[in-house]
């Protein structure tokens, strides 16, 4: 399995998309700082994950999310209105 990821820093509240095989792995990896492009903005939490069947898949939504401000913008809201409902409920 592959997953698209998608971190939060918890210093300064700005997002990182990523693909990878293995999910604990690499975001562990972040928090650790052994990874250049998010060492900086540490410590970064986990708050949403797709899942899919091959590389491919995987790396064209990462892609997609990155470049496509439409997408990105498609998936915040969703986390928006999600996180939104569950504090309500709670």
């Amino acid at each position: 399995m592959y997953f698209v990821y998608l971190l939060q820093s918890k210093k300064d509240f700005t997002t990182y998309i990523g693909s990878t095989d293995n999910l604990l792995s690499r975001v562990s990896k972040h928090n650790k700082g052994k990874v250049k492009s998010t060492k900086s903005k540490r410590p970064y939490i986990l708050i949403y994950y797709e899942v899919y069947r091959n590389k491919t898949d995987a790396r064209k939504r990462e892609i997609e999310l990155k470049n496509n401000s439409w997408e990105k913008e498609r998936l915040f809201k969703k986390l928006t209105n999600s996180f939104v409902a569950r504090s309500s409920n709670g």
